[in-house]
């Protein structure tokens, strides 16, 4: 709760407090999405199922979010950022209240799928809040204080939920949101401009079902495809019907008056970057805290609060690094950042590789440390790199896609990681046992950290120049 303190337009200018209440927002919806992991064994027992038949609830809530993001924009300039970022927190938290007091598996899924519909709208329309009320030159720090809980949140989640459920009951999991959720929306009616576009454009319903539905499919395949037991043939077929839809959408986004994904900003090249480039990347951090606790466990043999430990030196890094972001930005080009950047996180990623039972404590905390300062800072200057260049005309189309793609991305992370496995599973040795051996996480690591360096080389494609509008101090604007 404490980045909901101190929020006085007195103290702060009017684009940093948005940005700590966008924050504090985010925080509590990607939380949401992760705290739930290590839970699902004692929530099972209250809904008299199997742990695996809640995998429903978690996919509903990630298919739910996926299929509507990319209406966000549009309903923003339609109703007003304030009226639909306050109404997102409403819905959200009023959901939560609804999980924590669900009996059934079946009311649990219809509260995670009216949740998943205030989180479509509380992040993506709290981002583009930021970049509205924000000046470029303050477009740095705003940026980095709305990225760390991105970074925090799943890493944080597994052991607050194992905690809860274990000390407390699963139900308070989500009881937590509800005072976050009063505190954002006295600060939202009080930070956030209350009016709207001037020239809405009118909605594009066949956009939103092909887009929604390609998002569904892609999200729905992905989740399959993570699943041990399923069809090589449905998975494929959903892939392969996501990526048609893809397609479609894309061909009626060119040619529509007003598309509901508004493409224009790909033709800035800093943009673009930020959604190729950044994609990839995007994916092979967020395999990450899927992939380590797999390896302490099953690698190494540690129990799950010592393997939870281990894992939260990566958010000892993220937040080490959040102070030295906007310096950094600042005093050095956002080509050099991210290329040098990139490839040390690259590098680490790599080294994961290495690891064994044998390898001191101290030597893998050092490593997962370095590992969250780099994808703090890759994190934060993609994200504030996205808009440097953007112009405001612009703003809401390219802020919806660069939401969707993000998430996307993310959700792409986990099934990279099971991926990964599963292909080293195919060339490395095999296990009579059915367990996962060591030599598969080494594997694994080696092909997620093959995907970090493809995003280091989408980077060259930028100019030394890129950006250097919202690096500059706000002398230079005057």
């Amino acid at each position: 709760m404490g980045v909901f303190v101190n929020l006085r337009p007195s103290k702060l200018s009017r684009g940093s407090a948005v940005a700590f209440l966008v924050a504090g927002a985010i925080f509590m919806e990607n939380l949401d999405g992760t705290v739930i992991l290590t839970a699902l064994p004692q929530m099972a027992k209250s809904f008299h199922a199997q742990p695996l038949d809640l995998n429903i609830g978690v996919s509903a809530y990630l298919l739910t979010l996926a299929a509507l993001i990319p209406a966000s924009g549009w309903v923003a300039d339609k109703f007003g950022i304030r009226s639909v970022f306050a109404s997102a927190i409403v819905i959200f938290t009023a959901a939560s209240i609804l999980c924590g007091f669900c009996q059934t598996l079946t009311q649990f899924t219809l509260a995670r799928i009216l949740q998943g519909a205030g989180g479509a709208l509380m992040v993506p329309v709290g981002r583009l809040a930021v970049l509205r009320t924000t000046e470029k030159h303050e477009l740095i720090s705003a940026i980095a204080t709305i990225t760390w809980p991105g970074l925090a949140a799943p890493v944080l989640g597994p052991p607050l939920g194992g905690f809860l459920s274990t000390y407390a009951s699963w139900h308070w999991i989500f009881f937590l949101n509800v005072p976050l959720g009063i505190v954002a929306l006295v600060f939202a009616q009080r930070l956030l401009p209350v009016g709207r576009e001037q020239a809405r454009r009118p909605f594009d319903g066949m956009g939103f079902i092909l887009t929604g539905t390609a998002c569904f499919a892609l999200i729905y395949g992905l989740e399959l495809l993570s699943r041990d037991q399923t069809s090589r043939i449905i998975v494929g077929a959903t892939l392969m019907f996501a990526g048609v839809l893809w397609l479609v959408a894309t061909f009626h986004a060119r040619r529509h008056p007003h598309p509901l994904l508004d493409l224009r900003a790909l033709r800035l090249r800093s943009y673009a970057v930020t959604i190729w480039g950044g994609s990839f990347f995007r994916m092979a951090i967020s395999s990450i805290p899927f992939l380590l606790p797999l390896l302490f466990q099953i690698g190494f043999g540690l129990n799950a609060f010592t393997s939870g430990l281990l894992v939260l030196a990566v958010f000892a890094g993220n937040i080490v690094m959040k102070p030295l972001t906007t310096p950094i930005l600042r005093r050095f080009p956002f080509r050099t950042t991210l290329l040098v950047n990139g490839c040390v996180n690259a590098i680490i990623i790599l080294a994961c590789a290495l690891l064994k039972p044998t390898t001191p404590i101290p030597a893998i905390v050092a490593l997962l440390f370095a590992s969250g300062l780099t994808r703090s800072m890759q994190y934060s200057a993609l994200n504030t790199l996205a808009f440097a260049d953007v112009p405001e005309v612009w703003m809401s189309g390219a802020n919806t896609l660069f939401n969707m793609t993000q998430q996307l991305s993310m959700a792409m992370g986990i099934a990279l990681g099971a991926v990964a496995l599963r292909i080293a599973g195919i060339f490395g040795p095999p296990s009579a046992s059915g367990a996962l051996p060591l030599a598969y996480f080494h594997t694994a690591f080696l092909i997620v950290g093959a995907i970090a360096l493809i995003a280091v080389l989408d980077v060259t494609r930028l100019e030394s120049t890129a950006g250097d509008s919202v690096r500059q101090p706000k002398s230079q604007h005057a």
